[in-house]
């Protein structure tokens, strides 16, 4: 072994023993006749200390260490005597007998340190210099604690971890396959994994009736901060249950979860919000519920006064910000270009000031009178102090988006989004389809297996658009950590589901045949849940992203920059799998 102890375990209770370390070279410093070097491992720093007296040679090459080099040092455990209480060691150091070189190394573009010097380009390139960091090895250690806390819990369940395959065929509906092509059968492709979602279902057809996998899934689809292009699902299924059953299941997953990891106890049940309400009250299918200013509509009361922005929109609606008329004219004007900001996409916004003798005053009171705005105050229920914040649009699910978004903002300008204050619900009846009006279509909103609700079904043949879903998202803070579904298990109810989506017998056949007539041979009634690792890790260690709780991630254009992936590939490769590039311009 060329350790006998970690650079993180010695303490002063260690005072006198003889020790082995190995690892990296944090920093050196020269005073005098000592030289002090931190040495790192995963586990922490402990100080090395040389004497320039006691031996000169050993001092002498301990000065030609540069960072990152790996050293292997042996000496005896002494008291500091200034100790460093910011690290674990810091009451002691090593008064080094002998030292041994294992690498040399070029100086870092970086430094290795938790604030550190690297933009995001730049350390995502040295990505394996990156994990060094204690913050992010942090981030992958927690992660680990996560899917070991995940494994005891659905053990515990009764529930069988099974992998499914990674090859798969491709299915066009949802997002984008990432696909790959068959050397062995020619102008044929498989295709990543979008989830386990036929293959999961099919084990419950096989008589596994609670199966999970920590998985990975595969989307060619444009990124963002809670997206890559390969992420990981915390897969389940269930059979012989309903969706209570699943809920309260899962929802003590969560709590066991935040109790092992966060040490954070929930006793009371997490709130539920059907989608409808969701979309009304915060325009977003995933509310962040750690503060409220909920969404109020205000078409009865601001329309028909003579302000033609409001008179012809189709939505007019505000929210409320406790204790923020003190916002200057100059953090208004900030706020009214926030909403205009093409990601955004509002034309523009209204305020009203509650005044401290309780009088309104507005940017548009040259249309309204005190008494209009007074019932506007009382329907955002406001105090002196408060502020309002109004926009409109032709498009009511556009424009709630739109206030969704100036909710937020609000949110965080005000410091009610609390990274450790989390805030979990349940959204639920979810619509079962969403209509395309580009392609005239019925989409599924989450899946073509995705039951409708018992006594919805009816409406499948007189208003499809109506038809509730036995789906069910799970939300913290406004990120959706979760959702599912209970599955169609009969064949005539999915064939009419892939009738509405626009399959012909033949394609659903084509794509489906496999689960079709697996249900033939008594399928139980079924349903399930899919967790976001990644966005439970970046959730609980506080990142705005998720990319930081990955090993080795892809960047906003879905490429690794580190081994430049992805790259073409030579001419004879692409000949043995008959394929031809034709790049259109």
């Amino acid at each position: 072994m060329y350790r006998n102890r970690t650079c993180g375990e010695l303490r002063l209770a260690n005072e006198g023993e003889v020790v082995i370390l190995a690892g990296w070279v944090q920093k050196t410093r020269k005073m005098g006749g000592m030289t002090f070097v931190d040495i790192r491992d995963r586990y922490g720093i402990t100080q090395l200390v040389f004497n320039q007296e006691t031996n000169a040679d050993l001092c002498e090459k301990a000065n030609k260490l540069g960072r990152e080099f790996v050293i292997q040092a042996t000496g005896t455990v002494k008291e500091r005597s200034s100790k460093n209480m910011n690290i674990p060691t810091g009451e002691i150091e090593i008064i080094v007998s002998d030292l041994n070189v294992l690498n040399s190394s070029v100086t870092p573009p970086f430094t290795i340190e938790d604030d550190t010097d690297g933009g995001d380009d730049l350390r995502m390139k040295y990505r394996y210099l990156d994990l060094r960091r204690s913050s992010v090895r942090a981030n992958l250690e927690l992660r680990h604690k996560m899917t070991i806390a995940v494994r005891q819990y659905l053990d515990q369940q009764n529930f069988l971890e099974v992998e499914t395959p990674v090859l798969i065929k491709s299915t066009p509906e949802g997002a984008r396959d990432f696909v790959v092509p068959s050397r062995m059968n020619a102008g044929q492709f498989y295709a990543l994994p979008q989830s386990p979602q036929t293959f999961k279902q099919l084990l419950m057809v096989s008589g596994f009736d609670r199966y999970f996998q920590i998985v990975k899934c595969f989307r060619d689809e444009d990124l963002r901060a809670d997206r890559q292009p390969e992420f990981t699902q915390i897969d389940c299924e269930m059979s012989f249950v309903e969706q209570e059953d699943i809920l309260s299941l899962f929802e003590g997953m969560a709590k066991y979860l935040f109790k092992t990891i966060r040490g954070i106890e929930y006793k009371e049940s997490f709130a539920r919000i059907t989608w409808h309400d969701a979309m009304k009250y915060y325009g977003s299918d995933k509310p962040d519920l750690r503060f409220d200013m909920k969404f109020v509509e205000l078409m009865d009361i601001m329309q028909g006064k003579g302000f033609s922005v409001f008179d012809n929109a189709a939505y007019v609606g505000g929210i409320c910000a406790e204790g923020a008329a003190s916002y200057t004219r100059k953090q208004l004007d900030a706020l009214t270009d926030f909403v205009k900001r093409p990601q955004v996409g509002a034309k523009g916004m209204v305020y009203a000031r509650v005044e401290a003798d309780g009088t309104v005053k507005s940017s548009v009171d040259k249309f309204y009178t005190q008494e209009t705005l007074q019932e506007m105050k009382a329907a955002f229920n406001a105090k002196p102090g408060d502020l309002i914040l109004i926009l409109s649009g032709d498009d009511v699910m556009k424009t709630r988006k739109q206030l969704c978004e100036l909710r937020l903002e609000m949110g965080n300008q005000l410091g009610l989004r609390d990274k450790n204050n989390f805030v979990c619900l349940w959204v639920v009846d979810f619509p079962l389809f969403e209509w395309d009006e580009e392609t005239k279509r019925f989409y599924a909103m989450h899946h073509p297996f995705t039951s409708p609700k018992p006594e919805d079904i009816p409406l499948l043949d007189t208003n499809p658009g109506e038809v509730r879903a036995n789906a069910y998202d799970m939300v913290i803070n406004g990120v959706e950590v979760g959702g599912g579904s209970i599955r169609i298990h009969d064949s005539a109810l999915q064939q009419k589901m892939f009738k509405l989506l626009g399959f012909t017998d033949e394609k659903a056949q084509e794509q489906f045949g496999f689960l079709m007539n697996a249900f033939k041979y008594g399928a139980p009634p079924h349903g399930g849940l899919a967790y976001g690792l990644d966005r439970w890790v970046s959730l609980f260690a506080g990142l705005d992203s998720i990319r930081d709780c990955i090993a080795f991630p892809k960047n906003n254009s879905g490429r690794d920059v580190m081994i430049d992936a992805p790259a073409p590939i030579d001419i004879e490769q692409l000949e043995e799998l008959n394929l031809v590039v034709d790049i259109k311009e």
